[in-house]
């Protein structure tokens, strides 16, 4: 059968590998749709999780599918016939986070399912592509969360891509009436509108900060320009933009930190005392994995899957994904 793997920086491959051998405690599952994750784009950049290692690296773990083999011991977690969507951080040790399973596939091995922490439901009604969105909506819900954005706060959301915009959809969906979304992509900004961003701005035609003052406003504190915006949720990974959060947020703004910033960033404290800034990190879901499948039943995230391939071209949906101006969400679908 096909797999996705990286083997070494920028060599992505469509691998033919034996079907997945089950255990007691294991699960298969026939991957009905697996998104490509901006993490595994920087994967592939250079070489692996941590870089190039001496074996493939299996990359994919946005995904749902149907239970089509359960083990001896998973009888109580799982049935055959079962529609679900995954936790890949339940699954294995990181599932397409270097390790030998991924979900660029059509059947995927979900070990030590019988721990009842991989497989969640979904309705009947809800295809697997939707489904396959509950992981990366996880990862920008969890972002709102840490920011404990509340009514009245005035939200700058930095980056449209599909953590920005599940960010986006959360807010959103919790009656935020204030939300700027910020991307140099005009796709990517129409997509945020229809998610819900009651605003937009291109820092390629209009400064992010003017911006920002004409939306929100503007004030001085003691030595410091500051604009009346209150929370950002930081999906860039653009080092300089977060220090330039730092300088210019109100005071007392509250900063989720959701981006992978594989650099240091330079950050002012003084400045952070001084405003009694709150900056959170990122990196987890909600506790209830149920509420990302709950938000997608109710809501419409069609926008945000902006293509659509099937696995046999996968290279040409990876390609499509390392192009910020293509759009949103890449969707593989399989089975």
């Amino acid at each position: 059968m096909k797999l996705a793997r990286i083997h070494g920086p920028g060599d992505v491959r469509l691998d033919e590998v034996p079907e997945p051998i089950a255990g007691p405690d294991d699960v298969i599952l026939e991957v009905g749709a697996c998104g490509i994750c901006g993490s595994d784009v920087g994967y592939a950049k250079i070489g692996g999780a941590q870089g190039p290692s001496p074996e493939p690296m299996a990359i994919g773990h946005e995904l749902a599918g149907r239970v089509c083999f359960v083990g001896a011991n998973c009888d109580d977690v799982a049935k055959i016939g079962d529609r679900v969507a995954l936790h890949p951080g339940a699954a294995g040790f990181g599932l397409g986070n270097g390790g030998p399973e991924g979900g660029f596939t059509p059947r995927l091995l979900v070990r030590g399912a019988a721990q009842d922490k991989s497989l969640f439901a979904i309705p009947d009604d809800m295809s697997f592509e939707f489904a396959a969105l509950a992981e990366p909506l996880g990862v920008g819900m969890h972002a709102v969360d840490q920011a404990e954005v509340r009514a009245g706060d005035k939200v700058a959301v930095l980056g449209a891509g599909p953590i920005g915009l599940s960010a986006i959809a959360t807010l959103a969906d919790r009656g935020i009436e204030d939300i700027v979304s910020i991307d140099l992509s005009q796709t990517r900004l129409e997509v945020a509108r229809k998610l819900g961003a009651t605003h937009t701005i291109h820092p390629g035609r209009e400064d992010l900060w003017k911006g920002l003052e004409r939306l929100h406003g503007k004030d001085k504190l003691y030595w410091m320009d500051v604009v009346g915006t209150n929370v950002f949720i930081e999906a860039t990974g653009v080092g300089p933009l977060l220090s330039e959060v730092v300088d210019r947020c109100a005071p007392q703004s509250r900063i989720s930190v959701v981006a992978l910033h594989r650099k240091k960033v330079s950050i002012d404290f003084m400045t952070v005392l001084t405003k009694e800034i709150t900056i959170r990190g990122s990196i987890e879901y909600p506790d209830r994995y149920e509420q990302m499948i709950e938000l997608i039943a109710r809501r419409d995230l069609s926008p945000m899957i902006t293509h659509r391939f099937p696995l046999d071209d996968f290279l040409e949906a990876f390609a499509v994904a390392e192009s910020p101006d293509a759009g949103a969400k890449v969707m593989i679908e399989i089975a």
